[in-house]
């Protein structure tokens, strides 16, 4: 069995990955009647002003604040919808999250608080902890995205330098009721790491954060180091402040690659699943998925169905070069090396929310002829991956997948089609 075009196969799967995620099709059915008295929806994320959206689509103009992404912002009736700055945060971070903690304040036992929680909010919540200047907070976040340092061990480090990440969020709503729905972009989906858990609570302490950055090399203000020396301020999970609150993560990377694998099933590929939270540096893995795909195609015997791998995730970059890229891209062109133009192997990396590191892209496609593609601009793959430069490269050779925002965020999405030769 061929295939007429791997690449619109891959976007396509790719499109169905983000389109069964955005709250518009999803979130509804996880609402309850709108609560009688005063209700306050509150929210933060890549996804959080199209979630909030998808309320209102159901219960009318609510009142409230949600913060989303420059770019990322939908028509409400009542919520306020706030843009700020993603990945590293900005004073409009700063300024509409201390907005959101007045909101909060006085609330009664009879009140009702909808939280609106998506991948993004770690850097859209913004408020530093006692001492700690914006630009210190600032100065931390990016040392920290360019360590390659895992996920859960950077929201640590960030929810000890916040006064609302790490339940802080949800105590400061307490005595109301309050229920937090979350899309998940986080390995595993532990809500605690979701947008550094604002509504969930936290066992770590400082002394845990600090052994992070210990453990990356970051250096930090002598503010920070002070801040880490003091009284946590994350909220433990059996704090009474807590006992209102429900987490409730209602779409996750999960459902997404299961479309995707009905999709290509019913394209009549077989699929082959190798994890939806694959963690780990992106161009290991992409080495590794790369050694996996030709072992498939090795098993193959002309008429036999395309196979598929398909994995999600969250992969990291360590920053060694200057260039502009990410980690779906720096996978892609890992992926292409690796394989070294092996005929019939296709490969996509995207991340769902339509950005992916440094640039207003969501990943690349990567195709047998890449690399002749290469060599035909005078664009050397391994001086790109070196300098961290994967945008760059697939910007001057093809292939880069540009969605603008998707308003959703269930992490990377990777796909590779490989045909029998």
């Amino acid at each position: 069995m061929s295939i007429e075009n791997p690449a619109d196969l891959l976007r396509s799967l790719f499109d169905h990955a983000v389109e069964v995620a955005d709250p518009m099709q999803s979130l509804a059915r996880h609402l309850p009647p709108k609560p009688e008295g005063r209700v306050i929806v509150v929210g933060a994320g890549k996804a959080s002003a199209r979630m909030a959206e998808a309320v209102e689509a159901v219960w009318g103009p609510c009142q409230g604040l949600v913060i989303t992404r420059y770019g990322y912002a939908r028509p409400c009736q009542g919520i306020e919808i706030i843009e700020a700055a993603h990945p590293v945060p900005d004073a409009a971070g700063q300024a509409a999250t201390e907005r959101m903690l007045t909101l909060l304040q006085g609330l009664g036992e009879d009140d009702f608080v909808l939280a609106l929680i998506s991948g993004g909010a770690s850097s859209l919540l913004v408020a530093p902890s006692t001492g700690i200047t914006l630009p210190e907070k600032q100065e931390v976040n990016a040392a920290l995205l360019a360590s390659g340092a895992p996920i859960q061990q950077m929201n640590v480090v960030r929810k000890h330098l916040s006064r609302v990440k790490g339940g802080q969020l949800a105590a400061a709503a307490y005595p109301a009721t309050m229920l937090s729905l979350m899309i998940s972009d986080v390995p595993g989906d532990d809500m605690s790491m979701i947008g550094s858990g604002p509504t969930v609570g936290d066992a770590s302490v400082n002394s845990d954060a600090t052994a992070i950055l210990e453990r990356w090399g970051i250096a930090v203000p002598n503010s920070v180091t002070e801040a880490l020396q003091k009284r946590s301020g994350v909220v433990a999970p059996d704090d009474v402040r807590l006992s209102r609150v429900k987490n409730r993560i209602y779409a996750a990377p999960r459902q997404s690659l299961d479309a995707a694998e009905a999709l290509a099933t019913n394209a009549g590929l077989r699929v082959v699943r190798l994890g939806n939270d694959v963690e780990g540096e992106a161009r290991q893995v992409a080495r590794q998925h790369a050694e996996r795909a030709l072992a498939e195609q090795a098993k193959l015997s002309a008429g036999d169905k395309p196979v598929v791998l398909l994995s999600g995730g969250e992969l990291t970059v360590t920053r060694r070069g200057n260039g502009v890229g990410g980690p779906n891209a720096e996978y892609a062109l890992a992926l292409a090396i690796a394989l070294n133009q092996a005929p019939g192997i296709w490969g996509l990396a995207c991340d769902t929310d339509g950005v992916d590191g440094g640039a207003e892209v969501a990943g690349a496609i990567i195709a047998p002829d890449t690399l002749q593609r290469a060599r035909e601009v005078r664009s050397d793959p391994h001086a790109a991956l070196d300098a961290n430069d994967a945008h760059g490269f697939f910007e001057r050779v093809g292939g880069q997948v540009v969605t603008g925002p998707t308003l959703t965020n269930v992490n990377d999405f990777r796909a590779i089609v490989v045909a029998p030769q």
